[in-house]
Formats: structure tokens, sequence, C-alpha cells
């Protein structure tokens, strides 16, 4: 399909580079949306009806994963010369699928609420098959000595799989490298030691290398850095410094920039795509578009993310917690938007959670005095879901709170954006736009806490790193 859609854009004179690095991205996005739905059918085929009920997260997380690729390829068709293509393929190939994976998501949704309001135990319990537990029960993707591991890295006692050093002192030069020598067949961590440096390269872990456990000497000494933008060409998708599509990748102890600058536009620093995916003691650098939290569950604790415009986006379950969210100055006219998330359909699992974290403007920010307008989220996608728990927020955020996403398609209608238990001069709910949710009860909020929002007890407990399962203040 797509391969006839390139030679018609050619045939129209309307192709350029673009179509083709979308047509591409798309290519790999469907085939990540079809192994999704793969593992979605094997598991429906291999357990009984309670039990795919009463797994009924990690069933919605793979069909709210296909969503996410889906829409995903959509979105490269980004300029108004590539617009024909975007609307051809979402005709003659797409439209039935992401229907009726919506369709299959309603139906997860809804019959789990009926068993839940029949007072059945829904609690999740392991799935052997799909979740990769080993004959013990333990998952592949998470050994035992996992938690012995993290602090071992913080102790320097931890012997790694191979060692980055730019200075040659370890088994490799580049990052690249090490994680291009992970094992065929690798059972356990991988794990990865990034000595202190600047590593400018370009790197994507692929689906292939699970359970990769990365560190380095702390952000402010081991960087990894990158420049690739939307104003000279690139994709959004493709600006990534450093992107993951594994499954259980960690990192601890790294800084990941995109160093473009607000006159790059779109220009992405970390583009995450693979499930419990976790980053601890890291920070993400940039400005339009820092942190691409693109599919699945996703975990960040005391790390630092800074940027201006969406610069937390994306279609995953993305949970930041006792983190810092560093607004930095824009260009000329611009303003700064904190939050875009993409959920499209009313039951995708998706949407960002900012618990404990605290709101802060750069001092060339601060600097301006309220010259700059800086909303905490705007709805980029018709379910668009933010929630905002507990946090220390700055005054330089409007008191509006929300902005709709453009005038064009203001996707204000059904989004949610809930704050719950906030402080400081920019917590007060009271002058928010009358669409957002606004203030939440403590019983509502309470769907957004860690183990609710992302399984955690299933999974996160056995990376260790430490999270607060629930609230800390209320």
């Amino acid at each position: 399909m797509s391969d006839r859609l390139m030679v018609e854009s050619v045939a129209n004179g309307t192709s350029d580079g673009g179509v083709k690095m979308a047509l591409d991205d798309c290519k790999d996005l469907l085939q990540s949306a079809i192994h999704e739905l793969e593992a979605s059918g094997v598991f429906v085929n291999s357990q009984s009806l309670p039990e795919v009920f009463t797994n009924s997260a990690e069933l919605k997380n793979w069909l709210g994963a296909v969503i996410a690729y889906q829409q995903s390829c959509l979105d490269g068709f980004d300029t108004d010369g590539e617009k024909h293509v975007q609307g051809q393929l979402q005709s003659e190939s797409l439209d039935s699928v992401m229907k009726l994976t919506a369709l299959a998501l309603d139906v997860v949704a809804g019959v789990s609420k009926v068993l839940s309001e029949l007072g059945l135990n829904l609690t999740n319990r392991p799935v052997r098959r799909l979740l990769g537990l080993d004959k013990y029960g333990f998952p592949s993707w998470l050994y035992p000595h996992d938690r012995k591991l993290i602090n071992e890295a913080s102790q320097g006692s931890i012997v790694p799989n191979a060692v980055v050093a730019k200075d040659g002192s370890g088994q490799y030069k580049t990052v690249l490298e090490a994680i291009n020598a992970y094992p065929k067949k690798h059972q356990g961590r991988w794990v990865i030691y990034v000595k202190a440096g600047i590593y400018d390269e370009y790197i994507t872990v692929d689906k292939a290398k699970r359970n990769i456990y990365m560190y380095g000497d702390g952000p402010a000494k081991t960087i990894i850095t990158g420049r690739k933008n939307f104003a000279e060409g690139v994709k959004t998708m493709r600006t990534a410094t450093f992107t993951t599509v594994a499954e259980g990748f960690i990192a601890k102890g790294i800084a990941f920039e995109n160093t473009a600058g607000p006159g790059g536009h779109q220009a992405v620093a970390l583009r995450v795509m693979g499930d419990r995916s976790a980053f601890f003691d890291c920070a993400f650098r940039g400005h339009q578009d820092t942190l691409y939290a693109h599919a699945h569950r996703q975990f960040y604790r005391n790390c630092e993310i800074s940027g201006t415009i969406d610069f937390i986006f994306g279609y995953a379950s993305t949970y930041i917690q006792n983190s810092k969210i560093i607004v930095r100055k824009p260009k000329a006219n611009q303003q700064n938007i904190i939050v875009a998330d993409g959920t499209d359909q009313k039951n995708m699992p998706s949407g960002v959670v900012l618990h404990n974290c605290q709101i802060l403007a750069e001092p060339s920010l601060e600097a301006e005095n309220g010259k700059v307008r800086t909303f905490l989220a705007r709805p980029w996608k018709a379910f668009s879901r933010a929630v905002f728990i507990e946090n220390t927020i700055g005054g330089f955020i409007n008191k509006e709170g929300y902005i709709p996403w453009s005038p064009a398609a203001p996707n204000n209608e059904h989004a949610y954006f809930g704050e719950f238990g906030n402080i400081g001069a920019g917590a007060d709910a009271s002058g928010r736009v009358k669409w957002a949710k606004g203030l939440i009860s403590k019983d509502e909020a309470s769907q957004f806490t860690v183990d609710n929002f992302l399984q955690a007890n299933s999974w996160l407990h056995d990376t260790g790193f430490p999270f607060d399962a629930s609230f800390t203040k209320n």
C-alpha cells in the first residue's frame, strides 16, 4: 500500500523526502501494531473468559498501543502537501482497523466495569504466556537481582556486561556499540555502564534487545546528545536523540538532550515505545517535544524534564513522580505548554500523570515576569488526559491552566485535565477554563495513583526504583 502511495505521489508531483519518511515510519509502526494484535489474540485464545477480564489491564495496554501506532502513522503526514496521502491511507487502510480496535477496547472496558460493579475481583494476576513468565513465575524481563543491580550501580560495585568510555578505558567508545553488542537470545538483564562524557550519537534500542539496564555517572556527567529537528526537514519521530522500542528498558543517571533550540521546532530528546520502561535520576533537555512518551507504560522518578512547547507528549500511560518540570523561555511570540497527551479513544488506558513534582520556570523565563503565557496542558487528541496530583506549581502558570489544541481542532469537548492536592502560587484552580475537569476528589484522584494507573505492583516494585504507590501529602 505505501509503495503504491509513493508512486502516486511522485506522479502527482507532490512527493518529497517527507512523504517517503512518513510512509517508511508507517511500515514500522503498523508492524508494531500487528505484533500487539497478535499478542492480544494469543492472550484471548489461551485464557478462560474470567482470566481475560481479570487481566483486562494488560489487554487494554496492547490495544491502546495499536491505536497509538495507527494514529502515529497518520501524524507523520504533517504538511499541507502530504495531507492527500494521509487521507488516502486513512480511508483505504486504517479507518476500519482503527474502528475495530477501538470497539474491542470498548468491549473490554465495558465488561470489566460490569464485572467490577457485580463485586467480582479484577485485581491483575500474572499472565504466564504473554508476560513472559518462567516456570518459577518470574517475568523473563525481570530477574530477582534487579533491585540489587540498582543499588550496586549507585555504590559503584556492579559488574556490567558492557562499559562505554570516550577515552577508550571501556570496551566500547560509543553507546550504540554497546547496545549492538547485546547477544542474541540473551536471558536476564544486559547491563551497560556509560562513563562520564558527552556522547554525540543517535541510538535506537530495537524490539529484540529486551531488558537493558543502562546507567551513567549522573545526568551532569553522562550526556547523550543530538540536534535533529523538524525545521531541517526531519519528521518528529526521527528527531529523537535516543529511541527505545524494547520492553523493560531501565536507565539511571543519564541525560538525554536535543540541542536544536526553539528555532528547530519539534526536536525530541527521548522517544520511548517499549512497555514497562523506567527512568530514575535522569534528565531530558530540549525545547519543543522534548520527551516523546510514545506508547505503553512508562515511569519516571527523580528526573528533570525541560522544554517549551508540548515537551511531554505522546500516547503512553506516563507517570512522572518526584521530578522537576522546568519550563524554558521560548521564541518571541510563542507560548509554553507542558503536556500534550494523545489519548484518542475514551477507553484507551493512556494519559500523563504528574505526582509530587515541582513545576518551575528557568531563570530566563522567570525574568519575563509573566509576559510569556504558560499552560499546564492542551488536548492533542479528542480524549486527551492529564492529571496533576500533589505538585508544587509555580506562579508563572497562567490562571486558565489549559488551552484548546488549535482553533480548527480544539479537542476540548472530551478532554480530562484534573487537579488534586497541588500547592504553590500556580495551584489556584478557581480561574481554570470551564471545559477542563479542574479540581477532583481524592476518590477520583485515586484512579491515577501509580499502582492503579501503571499496575505498578505487577512490575515496578522489582525494578529497584523507589516509588510512592499512593498519595504522599493527603
